[in-house]
């Protein structure tokens, strides 16, 4: 059994990251100019967790997450101090539809994740039937509601709006960002803008609105907020690597290290990791947990007083999914379609159909128009996992089968690629706020440890790279107070 104990404190305090996804690796950047020495250690064979690109077609197209936020600073931020200012790239539309009552319909433009904020607009869309919409007016006839504590989305909503809201609007939403149900997600960690909202607006419309203000004709004309980097987001997590490794001669970033045990130490942390060369040991002054719920649980529960951060991560569960990618011939698809500079659609549950989110791709994306136009579908929810069981040719099959029924467009595919993500998404069941505030609470107790990524206050790639901001400033402060201890303390 190898023990690197002697490496820890030699200079700069040792921190290691646990976890080379997104979030470690952002991690690691936010430390790389600091005095320390940062390794990174990832358990399976490559770096990036979700994020991962290759070709379909001659094309390169991501394969799990593919786009951020790009009007958020420090993701931005992230972006340029690594040097890929020049290769964000805005997308070229947003507007998004539903595929429901045999038509695929253009959403409300004043809703936030499927919630309405005009009802006249969305009667207009066809969306509800019109005893939806007649019940969907009744919100702002009903008395404000008296919400204690946490609910699921659906039962807001619900009772606000109606059960067709739930069906043919927000359920398709949060089915395609958390692959979960909208009557187990929590409200308030999920639409937490329009929670807050919520507490100070009789009706729910009226919330959605105040935070879905009507469009700025100015703004109309400006590009979409969302972004993603030329070459495929996927090129991200060993960009960040390289970065950290040439920044700090002593780092290290590590694949197939798997770390199995988490202890303190008389100075700090000791590590025991599995690799291809056998076990090791790793000591650490500070430690950033960046890798899913469960197996961040696991390592917290052998460190004693850490049991309610272990109890509350098990707690998360984690939704199954499956992107399919599909390659056609331009010709191939209808004029109608492509003129309606669609980004894609979503479709309800209640409609019983395979593919949960379609992606125009190629229509998004502009810079990756050409010869072919790619389709993204994204299948699986928590719940479902007998879905994802069928293999790749009859998961591509039933993909483009819908398609074509939804779209119109000629033939089959010329390529196909699809992507197993086993627990990809975590559930932010009700109660989510509370639980995190429990897991952090309890690793606080613990010095120089730190925990970060999706499992904590939203699943997308900008809200994990704040996360790990979170966690390297944490473990930083840390290791000032401890360096300005006196000797002996």
């Amino acid at each position: 059994m190898a023990d690197n104990g002697q490496d820890r404190t030699d200079g700069a305090p040792h921190v290691v990251v646990v976890g080379g996804g997104i979030a470690g690796l952002a991690a690691a950047f936010y430390l790389k100019d600091e005095p320390v020495r940062v390794t990174v250690l990832e358990g399976s064979s490559r770096l990036g967790g979700k994020l991962a690109v290759s070709e379909v077609a001659g094309v390169a197209v991501d394969e799990g997450a593919e786009a951020l936020y790009a009007r958020r600073p420090k993701t931005t931020g992230l972006l340029k101090a690594a040097g890929l200012g020049d290769r964000i790239t805005l997308a070229g539309t947003k507007a998004a539809a539903v595929w429901t009552r045999n038509e695929i319909r253009s959403l409300p433009g004043r809703q936030i994740m499927g919630v309405p904020g005009d009802l006249d607009e969305l009667a207009r869309t066809g969306i509800l039937s019109a005893d939806g919409v007649a019940r969907a007016r009744e919100d702002s006839e009903l008395p404000p509601s008296d919400r204690n504590g946490d609910v699921s989305v659906a039962a807001y909503v619900a009772g606000r709006l109606g059960q067709e809201v739930v069906d043919r609007l927000v359920d398709p939403f949060v089915n395609d960002v958390y692959a979960g149900r909208a009557e187990e997600l929590s409200f308030e960690a999920t639409l937490t803008p329009l929670a807050v909202a919520s507490r100070r607006y009789p009706s729910l419309a009226a919330a959605a609105a105040s935070v879905t203000p009507p469009p700025d004709p100015a703004e109309e004309k400006m590009p979409p907020g969302i972004a993603t980097l030329t070459g495929g987001l996927g090129t991200l997590p060993d960009h960040l690597a390289e970065v950290v490794l040439a920044a700090s001669p002593g780092a290290a970033v590590r694949t197939g290290a798997t770390v199995t045990q988490l202890a303190r130490s008389e100075r700090g942390w000791r590590l025991t990791v599995e690799s291809a060369a056998g076990p090791e040991h790793i000591d650490a002054d500070a430690v950033v947990i960046a890798v899913p719920a469960g197996p961040a649980g696991r390592l917290l529960a052998g460190v004693p007083g850490a049991t309610q951060a272990a109890t509350g991560l098990a707690e998360i569960p984690y939704a199954d999914t499956a992107i399919i990618t599909l390659a056609y011939p331009r010709a191939a698809f209808p004029g109608e379609l492509t003129g309606r500079r669609l980004s894609g659609y979503r479709v309800p549950v209640v409609d019983g159909r395979t593919v949960s989110a379609v992606t125009f791709t190629t229509v998004k994306w502009p810079h990756l128009a050409g010869e072919v136009e790619i389709v993204r579908c994204q299948a699986g929810r928590i719940g479902d996992e007998k879905l994802l069981q069928r293999d790749d040719a009859d998961l591509a099959a039933v993909a483009a089968s819908e398609l074509a029924e939804a779209t119109g467009v000629a033939g089959g595919p010329v390529a196909t690629r699809v992507t197993r993500w086993d627990g990809s998404l975590p559930q932010y069941t009700v109660g989510h706020p509370d639980r995190v505030a429990r897991i952090r609470a309890s690793v606080a107790e613990q010095p120089g440890l730190a925990v970060c990524g999706a499992a904590y206050d939203g699943v997308g790639v900008g809200t994990s790279i704040a996360t790990a901001r979170k966690a390297a400033d944490q473990v930083l402060a840390f290791l000032r107070k401890d360096a300005a201890a006196p000797a002996g303390r």
